[in-house]
């Protein structure tokens, strides 16, 4: 046992000696050896910049559901706008604009449409730099200005400057506004906030088609546009009031090549081809369903209800799918809901030729397409810095800015060839958005492949 015990000593001594020497014996220069432990310290564990930990997000509290309540308002005044232009399509088709086609009548709305998306990378960028209050200043100005010149308007070129160019800058200053702000205030309830935020779109396309119909025959075309003109500006007085971001912005040059990096990104890339190819069919039926419903007998007072039937079912459609993405996976519930969207295009719509069924189908494409609005933000968000939320958010809705551009004067055109009759916009409508569900499926399949988990 002795003999073990000074072995073991003797080895430990040694032991000690050799590490002793292989950190002080001097090299040949004089300098100490240092060990290769000493040498090569463990990094630090990454840090994020201060305010962009999750736990640094306050998910809730009266500021955040203020912000929230100011972003309602921002997407009621733009996107709820654009969800409900339809009614001006049917309109100006019987009234000032009679003397041309469904195709060009239709670039009025699609060029609102497009304008709102394109202006995404020049909003985002401002809003990286400087926050979100020159966007609710310009935007209020600019969509209330442009809805009441859209008032006057009895010619084609009048319309097309108030309504699209004008107004279309001024809801997309307020959309994004409302949308890059609302993303810095939440993270783990990201999807559920912006759901309830998109619920804004959804109540406008409820309201605004109503008032409209009702109004019009009562105090004219003027009024009303006007009426509808005070109203949001009312709505948007409290988003001005409550719309901020929460962090602290940091001016930065503008470079081109910021809006173009993203892309590289398979995951980004695909993601952007599936926003454009969903979106080219997403609004053909809210443009078309009331003229739809005329073609097939139904009558014009019940057709002008078809939008605020499709926009209340999309009130729930806005907000389960973003609570369900929270908790499951937003990308999961984003292909879900669009599989389910192209069901109801193509297995529902075409065959709908009387009220009932054309009702059903206004209610289930208004649940199952109202997803998207509350859930493509998030989506972005959750594959960004979001110090960047402006850009990349820019970047891929200045892509889907080409799909509102040419997805309704298509489905025009489609009409025309089909001698009036809506089967070939329906199909197109249908496997445009089953390109769009493919690509998702892609860049959920560039994170995780093909298991099933939370994505």
């Amino acid at each position: 046992m002795d003999n073990q015990r000074n072995s073991s000593d003797g080895s430990n001594t040694s032991s000690s000696r050799a590490e002793k020497q292989m950190v002080d014996t001097p090299d040949t220069n004089g300098r100490e050896k240092i060990s290769d432990v000493e040498a090569a310290p463990a990094p630090a564990p990454f840090k994020p910049p201060p305010g962009m930990a999750p736990a640094d997000f306050p998910d809730g509290g009266l500021v955040a559901w203020s912000v929230c309540l100011g972003a309602w308002c921002c997407i009621f005044a733009s996107f709820g706008w654009i969800a409900c232009i339809g009614v001006y399509q049917t309109y100006y088709q019987s009234h000032q604009l009679s003397q041309y086609t469904p195709s060009t009548i239709a670039w009025i709305p699609s060029t609102e449409v497009f304008i709102m998306q394109a202006g995404a990378p020049v909003w985002g960028k401002i809003f990286d730099n400087y926050g979100a209050r020159f966007l609710l200043i310009f935007g209020t100005f600019f969509h209330i200005f442009g809805l009441m010149m859209a008032s006057l308007g009895t010619e084609y070129y009048q319309l097309f400057l108030a309504q699209s160019l004008c107004s279309g800058l001024g809801a997309s200053a307020l959309f994004y506004a409302g949308l890059n702000s609302l993303s810095t205030w939440f993270f783990k309830k990201r999807a559920l906030a912006f759901g309830i935020a998109a619920s804004g779109s959804s109540m406008g396309g409820v309201i605004i088609p109503i008032m409209f119909n009702q109004l019009v025959d009562r105090i004219g075309f003027g009024w009303s546009m006007r009426a509808i003109a005070f109203m949001l500006l009312g709505l948007l007085l409290i988003a001005n009031a409550t719309t901020k971001s929460r962090l602290q912005h940091k001016v930065k040059p503008f470079k081109i090549m910021d809006f173009v990096v993203p892309f590289k990104e398979p995951r980004f890339l695909l993601l952007s081809m599936g926003s454009f190819f969903f979106f080219c069919g997403l609004f053909i039926p809210i443009n078309f369903i009331i003229l739809y419903g005329e073609y097939y007998g139904m009558s014009s007072s019940l057709a002008g209800y078809q939008l605020a039937i499709l926009n209340a079912a999309s009130v729930p459609g806005r907000i389960i799918p973003g609570w369900a993405g929270d908790r499951f996976g937003r990308f999961n519930v984003m292909i879900l809901t669009i599989l389910l969207s192209v069901v109801v295009v193509l297995a529902l719509w075409i065959p709908s030729k009387s009220n009932a069924p054309i009702i059903v189908f206004s209610a289930l494409y208004g649940f199952a397409s109202g997803a998207f609005v509350s859930l493509v933000g998030p989506l972005v968000a959750q594959i960004s810095d979001i110090r960047q939320i402006g850009v990349r958010n820019g970047s891929n809705f200045f892509v889907i800015s080409f799909a509102a551009l040419i997805g309704s004067p298509i489905a025009g055109a489609l009409i025309d060839s089909d001698n009036g009759g809506y089967l070939y916009m329906q199909i197109f409508s249908g496997l445009v958005m089953a390109v769009g569900g493919i690509c998702f499926i892609g860049s959920r399949y560039t994170q995780v492949g093909m298991k099933w988990k939370k994505v």
